[in-house]
């Protein structure tokens, strides 16, 4: 029995070690390879690889969303069966694709959907997005009060003491790594 215990924690150790976390506060200290973030929680030290993807957002109006256009909703499930965009965020074309798909978040009944828009339509509490994605398609209602947002392409510039930034990040051991990094742009915070 004791082996099998062995057995679970090793091959349990590769899945904990990279485990995705998110981490939202504020730039403290900034250098080329490592961040110190100040959070709720207290003071966090980030690593960031060479190759860091870095972006900022602009607000946007939802109804300048257009049909063409790769976007990225957080949603719940109403009890109406219909998705609830939580926030939209409409990415450069330069990201067009990432995360493709539509799947399960952390929450029950929460989704995120990357997808293209095919359709924007009037809905009877703001308006409904209709995306399409390989191997199926969604249909999103967006109230007035959900954040929409551009994601726009960013550079190390932005990662300054004082700046707000919602990062992913890895841990291997006490190490947490950067994967991506979302920072504030002229006044606008990132999304967390």
């Amino acid at each position: 029995m004791r082996w099998l215990a062995v057995l679970a924690v090793l091959f349990a150790a590769p899945a904990l070690a990279q485990s995705p976390q998110r981490i939202n506060g504020t730039i403290t200290a900034a250098s080329p390879d490592r961040l110190e973030i100040r959070t709720d929680d207290g003071p966090v030290a980030v690593a960031l690889p060479a190759n860091i993807r870095i972006t900022a957002v602009a607000d946007r109006k939802l109804d300048s969303i257009k049909p063409g256009e790769f976007i990225a909703s957080a949603a719940m499930r109403g009890r109406d069966g219909k998705l609830h965009a939580q926030e939209v965020r409409v990415f450069p074309e330069a990201l067009r694709g990432i995360g493709e798909g539509h799947r399960p978040m952390g929450q029950p009944e929460q989704t995120m959907t990357n997808a293209t828009v095919d359709g924007v339509a009037d809905a009877p509490n703001g308006r409904a997005l209709h995306v399409r994605y390989p191997g199926g398609d969604q249909t999103i209602e967006v109230g007035p009060d959900v954040r929409v947002v551009d994601v726009l392409l960013g550079d190390r510039s932005l990662l300054a003491p004082g700046a707000a930034v919602s990062i992913r990040a890895t841990r291997s051991g006490e190490v947490l790594t950067a994967t991506s990094i979302q920072a504030e742009k002229n006044g606008v915070k990132p999304l967390p």
